[in-house]
């Protein structure tokens, strides 16, 4: 049975809602633009990032997310911008959601160890609803448990929809050891429901990270080993989630191992593995599910790259780039 679309069948069909929360990448810091506009634009140069996750990949209806994105600095006006697309596929294709972004940062140095930047993101979303993939109660045998009968529940008047949606953040860096960071997703939660009801915005999201880097010596590359705490925590309507956990890089490798909580019980551990060389990188994170479903589930694999290259380099750079963990 397709418990997936079932479950996305019985929201539509029950309440009639759908207030679904944001798709969430493991590894925070590789997907920064989609973490925190006011990461875009931070590295020296140009920045390539692909993100992959696979969640739930024993389960038939699935849930996959890809993102893709570019950000370049503007040197001679203390700025970023960049541009983002993201997929978020969910029960092998019954729903579908497409973004592309704009994003702006504006970096600010505020002392000659402090630095602020401010981002502001533009969105355009459209979400897809296939029908046809959609399981109902009503199609489901109660003896056999086979899905065959034609469902009585009336499809919304469009099966497609798009919006425009407004984000904004904050980051800051503080002797290149010590960063944080704000994040205000869907400022003006507009109506993604199906329906015309009056009760189906996109909630708003919140997201508060930061961490610290510890220098506690050199490896055999004569390169530092850097250890660093991190925490993030995020709320979109009644979802809560914490991430508490550490990185520990010893060039070319980067390791880590975070927690997941949402308040109630441990969500899932994290194990991170990821190898960077010059100016790639790539990472590798698998989601051990905790909850109830742990042994169906299957987790969730994930996958990033990145790879940065300087277009042009403005040799009168005046403000440093901002330290932020690898993955």
């Amino acid at each position: 049975m397709k418990k997936v679309i079932v479950i996305i069948a019985v929201f539509i069909s029950l309440t009639t809602i759908v207030n679904a929360q944001d798709p969430s990448f493991s590894q925070f810091y590789a997907s920064p633009m989609y973490l925190n506009p006011a990461l875009t634009g931070t590295t020296w140069c140009g920045r390539l990032t692909l993100n992959y996750k696979n969640q739930w990949p024993s389960l038939d209806g699935h849930f996959v997310n890809y993102n893709a994105a570019f950000d370049q600095s503007l040197d001679r006006i203390n700025s970023g911008y960049g541009i983002m697309f993201n997929s978020d596929n969910m029960g092998d294709g019954a729903m579908k959601t497409n973004t592309i972004s704009g994003l702006y940062s504006y970096h600010l140095q505020l002392g000659r160890e402090m630095f602020l930047n401010a981002g502001f993101q533009a969105t355009y979303i459209q979400t897809k609803l296939d029908w046809n993939k959609l399981v109902f109660g009503d199609m489901i045998d109660p003896v056999s448990g086979t899905i065959g009968n034609v469902t009585q529940e009336t499809p919304p008047p469009n099966l497609s929809m798009g919006y425009v949606d407004f984000s904004a953040g904050t980051f800051f860096s503080y002797k290149g050891k010590y960063y944080g960071g704000f994040a205000a997703h869907h400022l003006t939660t507009p109506d993604n429901g199906f329906y015309n009801l009056t009760d189906s915005q996109l909630q708003m999201k919140m997201t508060v990270h930061g961490g610290a880097n510890f220098d506690v010596g050199m490896n055999g590359h004569n390169e530092p080993i850097i250890v660093s705490p991190n925490i993030l925590f995020q709320q979109q309507g009644k979802f809560h989630q914490l991430n508490v956990g550490c990185y520990v890089n010893y060039y070319p490798f980067v390791g880590g191992l975070w927690m997941r909580h949402n308040f109630e019980n441990a969500d899932a551990a994290i194990i991170l593995l990821g190898f960077k060389q010059n100016n790639w990188k790539v990472g590798y994170s698998y989601d051990i599910t905790l909850s109830e479903i742990s042994n169906a589930s299957g987790g969730a694999h994930e996958i990033s790259f990145a790879w940065e290259f300087c277009i042009e380099r403005d040799k009168r750079r005046t403000l440093r780039t901002i330290n932020s963990p690898e993955f």
